[in-house]
C-alpha cells in the first residue's frame, strides 16, 4: 500500500549523463521512530555533486548505490515525533537523511541548528558542508598569503563563491572561473572577487591570462579536465593545489585524464585530494568563523530552489550540467 513517505531511489546505474529515468520514486510507510530516535519531517534538501560518482559501481571513499537504493543527501528537516528529551518536538536539524519526505536520525545524526545564525538552508550551504570544504581546502590546503592569486573553478556555486570571498578576507586575489557572463558579473559584482573568466568564451585562454597577470600561487579545483589544463598553463611556482572535485568527468564514459603533468613537475607544485567527510573535527573549527562572517556581511551567497521533491532528479541534472544558479537545494515541504 502507498504510503505518505515519497522517496527517490537509484533505479540504475546511470550510463555517462544522468537521465530523469535513472531515478524511480516509491511512496513508502511513514518511519516510526525507536528508543533514542527522532522522527524528522524533511523541508529543505541539498543537492551536491558528490551525489553523481555514487552512483556508478566503482571504489570510492564510500560504498556504491545500488539500484533500488534511497539516494543520499543532506537536509534540513523538523522533529515531529521524538523518542529523545534532547530532541523535542519542533527541533530543527540538518541531518543526512537523504532524498526523501521522511527520516529516522539519532542525537548523533544530527546537527542542531541555531536560527540566530542564519535561515535553516544555510546550513546546507556557507553553514554547512560546502562551506566548511571551502574553508577547509583553502585554509589548510591552500594556505593563500596575502597579495597571492587564488584562482577558484565553478566559482559560482555553493563552494567555490565561499573559496573567493574567504580568499579576500585573507588578503589574496580571487579570480574565479564559471560558465556565461551571467554568473561571472554575480562572482565580481555580488561575492567580491577581483575578476572572473567564462570558460565558454572562445577566447578563454587570454582571458585567463589577462585575469592572472603574475600567474596562479593556489589552485582550488572543483572541475578538472581543459578548464583545470587551462590553469596550469599559468601556474607558478610552488603553487598549491587543493583538489575539491572533477564534475567535468563525473559524467563521461571515458575521462578526460589530465594533460598539464609537465606544468606540475616543472613548477614543483603541491596538490592534495581531500574529502571533507575525514574532518569531522573541522567543523568546529570553520563554523564560527564562517557564521561570524555570515552575521557581517563578509560573506554572501545564492540558493537555486526547486520546488518539490519528485523534481529532485531534473535539479541534480540541472546542477551536474550548470544550468543551475547557486547552491542546489529542493523544497521538500513548506
Amino acid at each position: 500500500m502507498a504510503g505518505p513517505n515519497l522517496r527517490v531511489l537509484m533505479k540504475r546505474h546511470p550510463d555517462g549523463m544522468v537521465r530523469v529515468d535513472d531515478f524511480t520514486l516509491e511512496h513508502a510507510a511513514m518511519p516510526e521512530p525507536g528508543a533514542g530516535q527522532v522522527l524528522v519531517r524533511n523541508l529543505v534538501l541539498s543537492l551536491d555533486p558528490y551525489m553523481r560518482p555514487r552512483m556508478d559501481p566503482l571504489p570510492s571513499y564510500a560504498p556504491p548505490l545500488a539500484p533500488g537504493e534511497l539516494m543520499p543527501g543532506g537536509a534540513v528537516g523538523e522533529v515531529i515525533d521524538s523518542r529523545d528529551d534532547a530532541l523535542p518536538n519542533g527541533t530543527l536539524v540538518a541531518a543526512p537523511l537523504g532524498w526523501q519526505s521522511f527520516g529516522l536520525a539519532t542525537k548523533a545524526t544530527v546537527r542542531v541548528l541555531d536560527p540566530a545564525l542564519g535561515p535553516p538552508s544555510a546550513a546546507l550551504g556557507v553553514l554547512g558542508m560546502p562551506g566548511v570544504t571551502a574553508h577547509y581546502g583553502l585554509t589548510q590546503i591552500g594556505r593563500p598569503r596575502a597579495g597571492e592569486t587564488v584562482v577558484v573553478s565553478a566559482a559560482s556555486g555553493a563552494v567555490g563563491g565561499v573559496v573567493g570571498q574567504i580568499a579576500r578576507i585573507r588578503g589574496a586575489r580571487a579570480v574565479g572561473i564559471a560558465g556565461g557572463e551571467r554568473k561571472c558579473r554575480y562572482v565580481v559584482e555580488e561575492l567580491g572577487f577581483d575578476a572572473c573568466v567564462d570558460y565558454r568564451a572562445a577566447d578563454f585562454a587570454e582571458r585567463l591570462a589577462a585575469a592572472t597577470p603574475a600567474g596562479v600561487d593556489v589552485l582550488f579545483e572543483n572541475v578538472g579536465g581543459p578548464v583545470m589544463d587551462a590553469v596550469l598553463g599559468r601556474i607558478n611556482d610552488f603553487a598549491r593545489i587543493a583538489l575539491c572535485g572533477n564534475i567535468s568527468d563525473y559524467n563521461r564514459s571515458e575521462p578526460y585524464g589530465l594533460k598539464g603533468m609537465r606544468a606540475l613537475l616543472m613548477h614543483r607544485v603541491a596538490m592534495q585530494a581531500f574529502i571533507i567527510a575525514d574532518q569531522r573535527a573541522y567543523w568546529a573549527e570553520a563554523l564560527p568563523e564562517l557564521s561570524s562572517w555570515l552575521a557581517a556581511g563578509r560573506l554572501r551567497y545564492r540558493e537555486d530552489v526547486a520546488e518539490g521533491l519528485e523534481h529532485a532528479p531534473e535539479a541534480f541534472i540541472r546542477m551536474l550540467t550548470g544550468a543551475n544558479f547557486g547552491k542546489q537545494l529542493v523544497r521538500v515541504a513548506a
